[in-house]
């Protein structure tokens, strides 16, 4: 009798969370490393969020929660939903996890059964396929391209589709990509939806309040009303709010299905620490500003990396609509030589040379799915940035 369980075969570890570790065990090891791998803004918690936690703990509110969540909070998520999108959920609606990835979690290991296939479009965050297979479902992937930005069509979404589907996870803005889905988009995806009534929709809207330039942000239930009983809306304050630490993430959908992830969560974890739920309140509703000030630092930052890359032999970036990634194409390296007689094979090594060259550490593509391309989070300051770009020019420039 093996110990280990079965479902752990199916299951890779996470590539960033490998990339970040790697570049910071070489950085106490004395290198000069720049590490691009983290999705994770480098901005402070605003004051007003801290100090709503720092009154949460003056009050005594560090009892056990509610399994979905504090009230207060499922009432400014609920809010929050009308205000900015206009999605009429009730409190009861809603639930509260720790991060957006319990969440995610918990809405597959409460709907998929064995056979069920979850269509998720490449490239993809590395853990929705994971997720779906530790949960005991079969992820079924559509294909996109950098021709068309990385974005699910129609046309590939209908094929994807089976008598199998249960689900189909949206995610926009893209982690990795940042591509983002105009309504016109999401209309023609909501088309095809409404022919096959058995596909829900999971939506993971985590980086929605970055968008860039004139776009502007819609979720598909919005777009489609006729979707509002099958789609889980999902978000959280990790990015918006610089809260990645705080573990709050949070959902809306129809009341069965949150009254069913509400009993999972309950055998699991409980609920979220409530200092962190606090804040979240706060988050939501407490000023907004610095939301835009943030968003225009990051627009800054895209536009540094995304001209400066395509500056660097054989690297193609097109310019993502939203979040803190851009997802550039390597393919014109493959079967080049570094200095050492190491033929660039594929985006894994492509990432390896690099980061062994010049000490800077991206994800490589294949890991979200879609290669050869990397992955490199610009949620860290301009100086570093362009240091990082400039090594990479220098290591494309070196290959022979």
């Amino acid at each position: 009798m093996a110990f280990l369980a079965d479902a752990l075969s199916r299951v890779k570890p996470s590539a960033t969370i490998a990339v970040t570790q790697k570049a910071r065990e070489l950085k106490n090891a004395g290198r000069d490393v720049i590490g691009l791998g983290a999705g994770e803004p480098d901005f402070d918690t605003p004051d007003n969020i801290k100090n709503a936690a720092i009154e949460a703990i003056r009050r005594g509110e560090t009892k056990y929660p509610p399994v979905s969540g504090i009230a207060p909070l499922r009432e400014a998520i609920a809010a929050k939903f009308r205000r900015e999108n206009n999605l009429d959920y009730k409190p009861e609606q809603t639930i509260v996890g720790t991060g957006g990835k319990q969440i995610l979690f918990n809405a597959f290991m409460a709907t998929l059964n064995p056979g069920d296939e979850v269509i998720i479009p490449r490239p993809y965050w590395v853990s929705y396929p994971e997720m779906v297979a530790l949960c005991g479902g079969t992820p079924a992937f559509a294909e996109t391209s950098i021709d068309n930005g990385f974005k699910l069509t129609a046309e590939a979404l209908e094929k994807a589709i089976t008598s199998r589907t249960k689900w189909l996870v949206m995610n926009s803005p893209s982690n990795p990509s940042g591509a983002a889905y105009t309504e016109a988009e999401l209309r023609a995806l909501a088309d095809v939806l409404l022919k096959h009534p058995q596909v829900w929709v999971l939506t993971d809207d985590m980086y929605e309040h970055l968008t860039y330039g004139d776009f502007v942000f819609r979720t598909i239930a919005e777009v489609e009303p006729n979707l509002y009983e099958r789609t889980l809306t999902m978000n959280g304050v990790s990015k918006a709010y610089a809260m990645t630490g705080w573990r709050i993430g949070y959902a809306a959908g129809p009341l069965q299905l949150i009254k069913a992830m509400d009993m999972i969560q309950g055998q699991q974890t409980s609920g979220a620490c409530t200092i962190a739920q606090w804040a979240s309140v706060e988050a939501l509703n407490g000023p907004q500003d610095f939301i835009g000030t943030n968003k225009a630092i990051f627009q800054a930052r895209r536009d540094l990396v995304v001209s400066m890359l395509n500056q660097a032999r054989g690297i193609s970036c097109p310019s993502p609509e939203g979040a803190f990634y851009v997802y550039p194409s390597c393919a014109d390296l493959i079967g080049r030589k570094t200095k050492d007689g190491k033929v660039i094979e594929n985006d894994e090594i492509f990432a390896s040379e690099l980061l062994e060259a010049e000490g800077v550490a991206v994800v490589f593509g294949t890991a979200f799915g879609l290669g050869p391309n990397f992955r490199i989070s610009y949620a860290t300051s301009d100086t570093l940035l362009e240091e990082a770009c400039t090594r990479i020019q220098r290591f494309t420039a070196s290959l022979s």
